[in-house]
Protein backbone atom coordinates (compact mmCIF):
# COMPACT_ATOMS: atom_id res chain seq x y z
CA UNK A 1 0.00 0.00 0.00
CA UNK A 2 1.40 3.36 -0.96
CA UNK A 3 0.66 6.52 0.92
CA UNK A 4 1.17 10.00 -0.59
CA UNK A 5 3.51 12.17 1.45
CA UNK A 6 3.56 15.97 1.37
CA UNK A 7 6.67 18.10 0.74
CA UNK A 8 9.83 17.09 2.44
CA UNK A 9 13.18 18.74 2.41
CA UNK A 10 15.38 17.43 -0.36
CA UNK A 11 12.54 16.72 -2.77
CA UNK A 12 11.71 18.86 -5.76
CA UNK A 13 8.88 21.32 -5.51
CA UNK A 14 5.41 20.19 -4.69
CA UNK A 15 5.68 16.71 -6.17
CA UNK A 16 4.09 14.21 -3.83
CA UNK A 17 6.19 11.11 -3.16
CA UNK A 18 4.81 7.65 -2.55
CA UNK A 19 6.26 5.69 0.33
CA UNK A 20 5.88 1.99 0.85
CA UNK A 21 3.92 0.98 3.93
CA UNK A 22 5.91 -0.86 6.57
CA UNK A 23 5.36 -4.56 7.01
CA UNK A 24 5.89 -6.75 10.05
CA UNK A 25 7.01 -9.59 7.78
CA UNK A 26 10.75 -10.21 7.47
CA UNK A 27 12.26 -9.65 4.03
CA UNK A 28 14.30 -12.82 4.30
CA UNK A 29 13.68 -16.36 5.42
CA UNK A 30 16.16 -18.27 7.56
CA UNK A 31 18.37 -20.59 5.59
CA UNK A 32 17.24 -24.20 5.75
CA UNK A 33 19.69 -26.73 7.11
CA UNK A 34 21.96 -28.22 4.46
CA UNK A 35 20.70 -31.35 2.76
CA UNK A 36 22.28 -34.59 3.92
CA UNK A 37 24.68 -36.33 1.58
CA UNK A 38 23.06 -38.65 -0.97
CA UNK A 39 24.70 -41.63 0.72
CA UNK A 40 23.65 -40.62 4.26
CA UNK A 41 20.78 -43.13 4.48
CA UNK A 42 23.02 -46.03 3.45
CA UNK A 43 25.68 -44.93 5.95
CA UNK A 44 23.06 -44.70 8.69
CA UNK A 45 21.76 -48.16 7.87
CA UNK A 46 25.31 -49.55 8.16
CA UNK A 47 25.85 -47.76 11.49
CA UNK A 48 22.55 -49.09 12.84
CA UNK A 49 23.42 -52.63 11.75
CA UNK A 50 26.72 -52.38 13.65
CA UNK A 51 25.03 -51.11 16.83
CA UNK A 52 23.92 -53.45 19.61
CA UNK A 53 20.40 -52.02 19.26
CA UNK A 54 20.14 -53.22 15.64
CA UNK A 55 17.35 -55.76 16.29
CA UNK A 56 14.96 -52.99 17.36
CA UNK A 57 16.42 -49.95 15.60
CA UNK A 58 16.82 -51.36 12.10
CA UNK A 59 13.12 -52.19 11.65
CA UNK A 60 12.21 -48.77 13.09
CA UNK A 61 14.57 -47.02 10.67
CA UNK A 62 13.23 -49.05 7.73
CA UNK A 63 9.66 -48.15 8.69
CA UNK A 64 10.49 -44.43 9.02
CA UNK A 65 12.37 -44.52 5.71
CA UNK A 66 9.56 -46.25 3.80
CA UNK A 67 7.00 -43.81 5.21
CA UNK A 68 9.22 -40.88 4.20
CA UNK A 69 9.60 -42.34 0.70
CA UNK A 70 5.83 -42.46 0.33
CA UNK A 71 5.50 -38.90 1.59
CA UNK A 72 8.22 -37.75 -0.81
CA UNK A 73 6.47 -39.40 -3.75
CA UNK A 74 3.21 -37.63 -2.94
CA UNK A 75 4.73 -34.24 -2.18
CA UNK A 76 7.51 -34.23 -4.80
CA UNK A 77 9.84 -33.08 -2.02
CA UNK A 78 12.92 -34.68 -0.50
CA UNK A 79 12.25 -32.98 2.84
CA UNK A 80 10.65 -36.06 4.47
CA UNK A 81 13.71 -38.15 3.60
CA UNK A 82 16.05 -35.47 4.91
CA UNK A 83 14.06 -35.30 8.15
CA UNK A 84 14.41 -39.06 8.69
CA UNK A 85 18.16 -38.90 8.06
CA UNK A 86 18.63 -35.97 10.46
CA UNK A 87 16.48 -37.62 13.16
CA UNK A 88 18.39 -40.89 13.01
CA UNK A 89 21.75 -39.12 12.89
CA UNK A 90 20.76 -37.35 16.10
CA UNK A 91 19.66 -40.62 17.70
CA UNK A 92 22.92 -42.33 16.85
CA UNK A 93 24.92 -39.34 18.06
CA UNK A 94 23.01 -39.29 21.38
CA UNK A 95 23.22 -43.05 22.00
CA UNK A 96 26.61 -42.97 23.82
CA UNK A 97 25.37 -40.24 26.18
CA UNK A 98 22.21 -42.24 26.90
CA UNK A 99 24.27 -45.37 27.54
CA UNK A 100 26.52 -43.43 29.91
CA UNK A 101 23.51 -42.06 31.79
CA UNK A 102 21.94 -45.49 32.14
CA UNK A 103 25.25 -47.05 33.21
CA UNK A 104 25.83 -44.34 35.82
CA UNK A 105 22.92 -45.53 37.90
CA UNK A 106 21.23 -42.14 38.19
CA UNK A 107 17.65 -42.37 39.31
CA UNK A 108 15.38 -41.35 36.47
CA UNK A 109 12.15 -42.58 38.04
CA UNK A 110 10.87 -38.99 38.37
CA UNK A 111 10.87 -38.59 34.59
CA UNK A 112 7.87 -38.51 32.32
CA UNK A 113 7.25 -41.23 29.76
CA UNK A 114 7.85 -39.95 26.23
CA UNK A 115 4.52 -41.43 25.10
CA UNK A 116 2.76 -39.21 27.66
CA UNK A 117 4.36 -36.13 26.13
CA UNK A 118 4.29 -36.97 22.42
CA UNK A 119 1.44 -39.47 22.26
CA UNK A 120 1.63 -43.01 20.93
CA UNK A 121 3.94 -43.70 18.01
CA UNK A 122 2.16 -44.20 14.71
Amino acid sequence: MSVPVARRPGYRGDEPRLEEAMSAQPDHAPAPPPAPAPTAAAQLRAQIRADRRAPSWLPAFEQDWSRALQDAQHSYSLAPLHDVVRTWQARLAAAPAVDAFVASGYDDSDGVALEDVLGPRR
